[in-house]
């Protein structure tokens, strides 16, 4: 058995349909040509590589805080897939448990996306998502975990953090942003995706600049909250990505096969609530 035959959770996807949901004109970005991954696309792509589970993740670009999209492919989906919705900080605790019921397990804080200071007044809305037993998923890049890291913690929230913390390749394991990470990890308050290598990888696949990452990421964190996501349809990937080619990198970074089911498959259904 390789880990293509194995069963999977992906655990970081977005969905784009304009045609049916139109992005927002005020979006920075509109995904368009092969982008484009409406729900029933998705669900080919994941019948085709052996993925029982989702969990959606609402894209910034496109969309923005209109989780129509996001919501109306969970619901499509028979219980299999559930999502990360965006929300503005005003969102009441109702709100949020309306969310939830629609199979929204947690927010976005993207501080790739927004400009500094963009999230200093959420600590109220995180302090809400942490008393209904919602995850706090967060993007950052380089240094920018140090900033923010006090907020997140304070609210008592489930940390999930996305694509590795995207360290600065060049800047080494001991840079602050990451060691702040791999500090998180050993705190054991959070969980880490071990995906979008080629959002800060400076090689080509297989990112062999990222491995050191990854593995000190599994060291920190213990294999029991590492996660793993495809990040399809790979919006504004600088080159091509393929999600067999993923899999197989995957199974190259992690090649005894129980820690492969467990960060594939146990993981994400105990954290996530498959």
């Amino acid at each position: 058995m390789t880990v293509h035959d194995m069963p999977k959770v992906d655990c970081h996807c977005h969905v784009f349909d304009p045609a049916a949901f139109p992005y927002d004109p005020a979006s920075p970005y509109h995904p368009a040509g092969q982008e484009i991954a409406p729900a029933a696309q998705m669900a080919h792509a994941f019948a085709a590589h052996g993925v029982a589970h989702a969990l959606l993740v609402q894209p910034n670009s496109g969309y923005g805080e209109d989780n129509r999209c996001l919501l109306d492919a969970i619901a499509r989906s028979g219980g299999r897939w559930k999502g990360i919705a965006v929300v503005p900080p005003g969102t009441s605790g109702d709100e949020l448990a309306a969310l939830k019921a629609q199979g929204i397990v947690g927010a976005a804080v993207n501080l790739t996306f927004h400009p500094p200071g963009h999230y200093d007044g959420y600590g109220p809305l995180f302090d809400r998502l942490a008393r209904l037993g919602m995850h706090l998923q967060v993007q950052v890049e380089g240094p920018q975990l140090t900033g923010i890291l006090p907020l997140l913690l304070d609210s008592g929230a489930s940390l999930v953090i996305d694509h590795c913390g995207r360290p600065d390749v060049a800047a080494g394991l001991d840079q602050p942003g990451f060691r702040a990470l791999l500090e998180l990890g050993r705190s054991g308050r959070a969980a880490v995706k071990l995906s979008g290598q080629v959002k800060f990888s400076a090689q080509a696949h297989p990112f062999a600049d990222a491995r050191p990452y990854v593995a000190a990421l599994i060291d920190a964190f213990g294999p029991e909250r590492c996660l793993w996501g495809s990040d399809w349809p790979f919006l504004r990937a600088p080159s091509r990505v393929d999600y067999g080619p993923l899999l197989d990198l995957f199974e190259s970074l992690v090649p005894d096969r129980a820690l492969q089911q467990q960060i594939l498959w146990d993981n994400p259904r105990r954290i996530f609530g498959f």
